[in-house]
């Protein structure tokens, strides 16, 4: 699964929220800043979030391929092996993200 839309998604609704924050200390509205820091902590609190569902999705498919990878290997299955490698490079690839 692709953090990318959320990354965007959460990304703009932080700097909107700093933004906010930041107009309304200068103009002296309270109101408008308290609004500004809740939507920017939302925004890095659900990009945090999405962020250990990749995470966890990637460890996933790591430890579902090293599984293939040794039981294919184990039964003499170059199929499973393959598959289980690229099983494991998905979940690399996942976690770094």
């Amino acid at each position: 699964m692709s953090n990318i839309p959320a990354k965007v998604t959460n990304t703009a609704n932080a700097y909107m929220g700093s933004a906010k924050e930041t107009l309304g200390n200068a103009i002296g509205n309270p109101t408008m800043a308290g609004e500004g820091a809740s939507q920017r902590v939302q925004a890095e609190t659900a990009q945090k979030a999405a962020d250990a569902k990749v995470h966890a999705e990637g460890l996933a498919n790591t430890v579902q391929g090293n599984m293939q990878n040794t039981v294919g290997s184990a039964i003499g299955n170059p199929t499973m092996q393959a598959e289980g490698q690229a099983n494991m490079a998905k979940g690399d690839v996942q976690r770094k993200l």
